[in-house]
């Protein structure tokens, strides 16, 4: 393979970028805040209604599934069809069935197989509409903005954990179900309306030579054969996949750690929850305007230390300690934006614009698809030795992890000039590792 270094070529992105991305952004912002009342709203009627922990699960589960199966399909696809249709498709869909979610509600004929239903025809959707905005934004965006618009991103993530709740709350009292659910409509109409004026570019469509045109088989196996061919992409996967087995299971049991260890109630447990919040708002605020350093994948692995040092403090916070574990969290939350952000702004600058949608979705698929794995051992785990382990154990693999970045060749040359190779002229199915946009 001729293996050559090149420069960026998103450059001849329009110099009057900002305002055709931002009014999608902006709508996919009103979008997200209906999508977590509307989750909110769905699980709190879970609770009231069953008050069964198995419901709860189940509901989890069934949200979990689309992500992990789906995801990989769904990759293929948003890379061989009309990005912005995917988009507008998707949040159309979700809408549609949470408006028959209203007339189920409002007729009194709702049953929990339609909750199920819902909540697996929202995570499909969402399957999709990820990986094609996730691959839009880097052909909209100029590179050297993709930092700053990755940290507006988490910093949004932040807000809505923190507004959507307290608002879905105060909805519930004022509003009836379906009156919170036709929210999650017009929310998701905002989204789509400025999709039908707004041009999303798409990359050029390429395919195997030999193989049948049309071959979405084709594509995924272009995919894997991508990742696992680009050494630095495949770490990532990897590390990604061992953060979510070892610290989603920590911040599932964040009730019992409240209750049990801290000896807490639910203003305690709200109070901590915020924190990691409000740690989120400022660490996307902060990467926002900082855009971190020049190597992006040195921002991201200063993150992950930070944000393993704050997981283990949380861990290791003596019963009396609750103050300590507060901060702690906050400095989580803070590292976050920091830890992500940044390569979700090389992933997007340095994958080929025609495989990103695959690269994306199998990023999510590889580190969802342990939750399940990670959620039933943890239980036992922790009921046997403690729920702190849980934290501990993942807190200094993340700092490990991070830590051990900075001496990867393979990772930090992920971005660089000089070592961001593209393979020339060949068919699709030959990974062009970091072929830069």
């Amino acid at each position: 393979m001729d293996i050559q270094p090149t420069e960026p070529s998103n450059g001849s992105v329009s110099t009057s970028w900002k305002a055709p991305f931002f009014t999608i952004w902006t709508g996919q912002a009103f979008s997200l805040l209906g999508s977590m009342l509307v989750q909110f709203a769905l699980v709190w009627w879970l609770t009231a209604s069953t008050g069964s922990a198995t419901v709860l699960a189940t509901a989890t589960l069934v949200a979990l599934l689309p992500q992990i199966f789906l995801s990989p399909f769904a990759g293929a696809l948003v890379d061989r069809w009309n990005r912005r249709i995917v988009m507008m498709v998707a949040d159309s869909t979700i809408a549609l069935f949470s408006l028959g979610l209203v007339y189920l509600y409002a007729s009194g004929n709702i049953q929990l197989w339609h909750v199920y239903a819902v909540m697996l025809i929202r995570s499909a959707g969402g399957a999709f509409h990820w990986p094609a905005m996730q691959a839009s934004t880097s052909l909209m965006v100029p590179e050297k903005q993709l930092s700053r618009v990755a940290g507006l991103n988490q910093m949004l993530q932040g807000v809505m954990s923190i507004v959507a709740p307290a608002l879905g709350a105060v909805l519930l009292g004022v509003l009836p179900m379906y009156g919170v659910l036709l929210i999650d409509v017009f929310t998701a109409m905002l989204a789509v309306l400025p999709l039908f004026f707004i041009a999303v570019p798409q990359p050029p469509r390429t395919t195997t030579e030999g193989a049948p045109r049309g071959s979405m088989l084709h594509d995924l196996r272009d995919g894997l054969r991508y990742v696992w061919h680009w050494p630095g992409l495949l770490i990532v996967c990897v590390m990604a996949t061992v953060i979510n087995f070892l610290v989603n299971p920590a911040f599932s049991l964040l009730p019992i750690l409240v209750t049990k260890h801290f000896g807490g109630e639910a203003i305690q447990l709200g109070l901590i929850n915020s924190m990691l919040g409000v740690g989120m708002v400022a660490g996307g605020l902060l990467l926002s305007v900082w855009g971190g350093f020049r190597r992006r994948v040195f921002t991201s692995m200063v993150g992950l230390v930070g944000m393993g040092i704050g997981i283990a403090v949380v861990g290791i916070a003596p019963a009396n300690g609750f103050g300590l574990a507060v901060a702690a969290m906050l400095l989580t939350g803070l590292m976050n934006p920091i830890t992500n952000g940044p390569l979700f702004a090389t992933l997007q600058s340095r994958v080929a614009p025609e495989m990103q949608g695959r690269v994306m979705s199998l990023l999510s698929a590889a580190s969802t698809a342990v939750s399940p794995l990670s959620l039933a051992i943890a239980g036992p785990v922790a009921d046997a030795l403690g729920v702190q382990l849980w934290y501990v154990l993942g807190g200094v693999v993340c700092a490990l992890m991070g830590v051990a970045g900075f001496f990867i060749p393979a990772l930090v040359n992920l971005e660089g000039p000089a070592q961001t190779p593209v393979v020339a002229a060949v068919p699709a199915s030959e990974p062009r590792a970091g072929e830069t946009v």
